[in-house]
């Protein structure tokens, strides 16, 4: 899918010597929950006392019954368990959520298949663990196997999760109800009462009953259609393979399909509200496309019969991987050529291809409980990237994933982090791991592990962790396993793992080495960097033919200079990389001691490590090293990949934030920008320097603000006038002018604002329906919406489109405003629903809080709402997160920080012990820190510029 405190580190690595990382969280489970049982409300004692359900009874088959009324907004269900009793139990303990049960029944069954007399059970249940207790009276028995029979009602749910609610308006305007379900990663409970962990892996029989204008769709094809005698139809599904309850999903809807055949035999269906069908064809032939690669890739067939994807009205994150039918936003799916963007079109293909990496990577081989939610997310994030580079290398999606290990990093980078593999308890705690270190960090670090392992070996290594693991379960230790030792036999694509290095049947070999040179030891190196949270900080001091290395906890705020902390201990195995002046040849070298010496061949004018941002580790060249880089770039920048000089700009701005680099410095390498085309670099400079300027503007520091923006325009002005307004170019080409346009536009950039002007006059003229260019479009909506009667234009084009990429271009341009009133209405719509969808709610709110008019509102809308937001998005969640970090981020004063930490104190359990809490808390304290070491620098440099440049 498309994020609770952690334990304290050094306490955890110990416990991981003797223990599972299972037993550790149980361990830590008891430890945290109270040895007497609790109560019911009823006063009845219930027979568990922990988050996670007991191992004593698991189940084997699910028959579902499901039939939700969508005129009433409720169901009705009856589920059938096949259970088996692992040890001799008097309860049976399954979770339940908003489910009022109606009856629960027992029979033994028989070994010849026949089932014994049918008793009633009584039920327990225990709402703060979202679990039921089904108490039989007599014991059951170890080795015995029992029907468990449950009738229950719910109402559909009002929020994104469970079973829940989601409308439409035609293009007549009527409005039409449909039911979806999202259950990662504990909502299944929600629509039936299951066993509902991921290692507790069952086959599933699914009816649903509907009425005959709607179509019904779950994980499975249809077998069999009814005519019941009420008039409704109810469609029987095959039977699932072995899965988690998390991935179980069906729809009743009135959606419409199209469907293609790949080249082993899969059916691939998009469905889609019937007036946006004709959007579905993009996704249809990628999800061909991405799902045969996967097949071919990992050698191992795709075991279902159809794969379904379904664009739903009412959707909380980007998709889900329910495996058979991935379910998605509409914008997430939907694509018009006409009207789509380049970012667009490349969002939706990623996202695709996540989904569908996801049906190996996550349901095929599930992680064994969510602290290794990474082993699904990670290997999913990075599966994008190397699907998608060869089923459509026109994307060049390789020119973004620089992007994802700098967003890991601002994340990684304070004390509220997580390690990778990190102990989670109970929901809102799962919740949370939904973040960008589960999911960019995660992909990161593997692909410094490919690096290092080369790509056959790390190809070899995943084709035989996914067949080791299929429908079961993993933990990270399973991976590393599977990463060793990989040797010819292993190899059935012909790549080059002959080389001795990678196999140890030769008992005179060690594991392996990397280039003959270190030992391969995949778990211990992995290990420290999904067991200790943050990356490394590598020092490189040259003097002579000697590189003198030096690694440490990078970690910005209060702590990142106290020797004492738990972190001064933290140690990397870092796979280094570098290129030097006389050699641009990469070479190697596994760092996995404090302190390191290399010795060069010769000296060197100068050494650049972390080539091309492979790893997962910032470097800091000491004496003249920096200076030597500076110079580099002001003189031949283009020496060095794209990669390499997007990653110098954020490695200077990250030694600021800690004091290892002084500010001008760091603003003198974003001098040699001038001269900058590509798209990476032009990218990271934009998001080192804007920042900046959004500080002062929360602190009213008009005239040094207004310089900085001077600044920034002028940087990047030749390359501005040289961008066409058009959709020619690359897609990296048609990235950038949309970003540089929008930027010039904000900014009042006049040859800018001309021609928006112009493009917005003639399209409000044509009533909206002369053709944009896709790229520039929000540009040019930001302008036009800078009126009222444009506003209003614009609201009124985005309430009757169809075109999930314009609503959603004209909703960040609605979102620019002066207009304090227009953005509190717009904040209000949101949350209400009827026009602008809620899904939207925590991206409308976080844009207008970048607004300099709207920062305010938008604090105040989310102390307001708070409740409201929560009921909705769920405590934990990464809408939540976004809206917290989000909001507060640009907050640069004390009052600002004391403000914002007593309104999440008073929230108790409702927030305050939320982790995106301590994130934002963070946040505005690094940014106090920041201004006041750094504006009166600012102000100087930037009053020096002349001289300087």
């Amino acid at each position: 899918m498309a994020t609770a405190g952690h334990l304290k580190l050094i306490g955890f690595l110990a416990a991981i010597i003797t223990l599972s990382i299972a037993d550790t969280l149980k361990n830590d489970q008891s430890s945290k929950e109270a040895p007497d049982f609790p109560f019911t409300s009823d006063g009845q004692k219930f027979p568990w006392n922990k988050m996670r359900l007991p191992e004593t009874v698991v189940p084997v088959h699910y028959d579902l019954l499901i039939h939700p009324n969508l005129t009433t907004l409720n169901f009705s269900g009856s589920v059938r368990v096949e259970v088996s009793v692992e040890s001799n139990t008097s309860s049976i303990i399954l979770h339940s959520k908003n489910l009022e049960i109606v009856k629960a029944t027992m029979a033994l069954l028989k070994e010849d298949g026949t089932t014994g007399s049918e008793s009633n059970l009584h039920v327990l249940e225990y709402p703060p663990y979202e679990q039921l207790a089904l108490q039989a009276g007599v014991p059951l028995y170890s080795g015995n196997k029992y029907l468990i029979n449950i009738d229950y009602i719910a109402n559909l749910s009002e929020s994104f999760h469970g079973f829940y609610k989601s409308s439409y308006k035609t293009q007549d305007g009527e409005l039409r109800v449909l039911a979806s379900t999202q259950f990662e990663p504990t909502a299944a409970r929600m629509a039936f009462p299951c066993f509902d962990e991921p290692a507790f892996k069952a086959k599933f029989s699914i009816k649903i009953q509907r009425e005959s204008k709607h179509l019904a769709v779950s994980n499975m094809p249809i077998i069999n259609s009814v005519k019941l005698a009420d008039g409704l139809i109810e469609d029987q599904f095959d039977v699932s393979v072995k899965m988690s309850t998390y991935l179980v999903a069906f729809i009743v809807a009135d959606f419409k399909s199209v469907s293609k055949e790949t080249k082993h035999g899969v059916k691939i269906s998009v469905y889609s509200v019937p007036d946006k069908i004709n959007q579905t064809s993009f996704a249809l032939d990628a999800a061909v496309r991405l799902l045969d690669f996967y097949e071919d890739y990992f050698n191992i067939p795709y075991p279902l019969p159809k794969q379904d994807l379904a664009a739903i009205p009412d959707f909380q994150s980007g998709a889900m991987e329910n495996w058979g039918l991935t379910t998605y936003r509409e914008s997430a799916l939907l694509y018009n050529p006409e009207i789509s963007s380049a970012s667009v079109k490349l969002w939706i293909t990623m996202i695709i291809a996540h989904e569908l990496a996801h049906q190996w990577f996550g349901n095929l081989v599930t992680m064994e409980w969510w602290n290794d939610l990474w082993l699904n997310e990670g290997f999913a994030k990075f599966m994008e990237y190397i699907s998608v580079n060869i089923t459509h290398p026109e994307l060049q999606v390789k020119d973004f994933f620089l992007d994802k290990c700098f967003s890991a990093m601002d994340v990684d980078a304070f004390n509220s982090s997580h390690p990778v593999s990190t102990p989670v308890e109970n929901p809102a705690q799962i919740q949370e791991m939904f973040d960008d270190v589960s999911y960019e960090k995660g992909a990161c670090i593997l692909n410094m592990l490919m690096d290092y392992l080369t790509e056959d070996v790390f190809k070899a290594g995943i084709i035989r962790y996914l067949q080791r693991h299929s429908y079961a379960n993993a933990k990270s230790e399973d991976l590393w396993n599977s990463l060793t030792n990989i040797c010819p036999s292993d190899d059935t694509h012909g790549s080059r793992l002959n080389e001795q290095q990678f196999c140890s049947r030769n008992p005179e070999l060690r594991p392996g080495s990397w280039f003959m040179e270190d030992a391969l030891d995949v778990k211990t190196m992995m290990n420290t960097w999904t067991l200790q949270k943050g990356f490394p900080l590598v020092t490189v001091t040259v003097k002579g033919r000697q590189v003198l290395l030096q690694q440490e906890y990078y970690q910005k705020g209060s702590h990142f200079q106290d020797p004492n902390s738990e972190s001064a201990s933290y140690l990397w195995h870092i796979p280094l990389t570098y290129i030097t002046s006389h050699s641009r040849t990469i070479q190697r070298h596994l760092m996995t001691t404090k302190k390191d010496v290399l010795t060069l061949p010769e000296e060197v004018n100068w050494i650049k490590f972390n080539v091309d941002m492979n790893g997962y580790y910032i470097v800091h060249y000491e004496n003249d090293g920096c200076d030597a880089l500076i110079k580099l770039l002001r003189e031949s920048h283009t020496v060095l990949s794209s990669n390499d000089r997007a990653n110098l700009i954020n490695n200077a701005f990250q030694l600021v934030s800690i004091g290892k680099l002084p500010l001008d410095k760091a603003l003198n390498l974003t001098l040699y920008l001038r001269n900058e085309v590509s798209t990476m670099p032009v990218f990271q400079g934009m998001n080192e320097l804007i920042p900046i300027y959004k500080l002062m503007e929360k602190r009213e520091m008009v005239e040094i603000e207004n310089k900085m923006k001077a600044y920034i325009v002028d940087l990047f002005k030749n390359l501005i006038d040289q961008q066409s307004w058009s959709d020619d170019g690359s897609v990296s080409e048609r990235m950038l002018r949309s970003s540089l346009l929008v930027f010039a536009c904000v900014r009042k950039y006049q040859p800018c604002v001309d021609k928006a002007e112009e493009y917005f006059r003639k399209w409000k003229d044509s009533n909206g329906t002369l053709s944009l260019p896709t790229d520039v479009a929000l540009a040019i909506y930001a302008v036009g919406a800078q009126t009222t009667e444009g506003w209003d234009f614009l609201f009124e084009k985005y309430r009757r489109s169809l075109f999930s990429s314009e609503k959603s271009n004209i909703k960040t341009a609605l979102t620019i405003s002066k207009n304090a009133e227009k953005l509190q209405w717009l904040m209000d719509q949101s949350l209400q629903g009827d026009i602008v969808k809620t899904q939207d709610l925590p991206y409308i709110i976080v844009l207008v809080s970048k607004n300099p008019t709207g920062y305010p509102l938008a604090w105040e809308f989310v102390k307001k709402n708070w409740d409201k937001l929560v009921q909705k998005f769920e405590l934990g969640s990464h809408s939540i997160a976004h809206i917290v970090t989000g909001v507060t981020s640009q907050y640069s004063t004390k009052l600002k920080l004391e403000e914002v930490r007593r309104f999440f104190e008073s929230l108790k359990d409702n927030g305050s012990q939320l982790r995106c809490v301590q994130q934002a808390l963070e946040t505005i304290e690094e940014n106090i820190r920041w201004m006041d070491k750094n504006f009166v620098k600012i102000s100087t440099w930037l009053k020096n510029l002349k001289s300087i440049g």
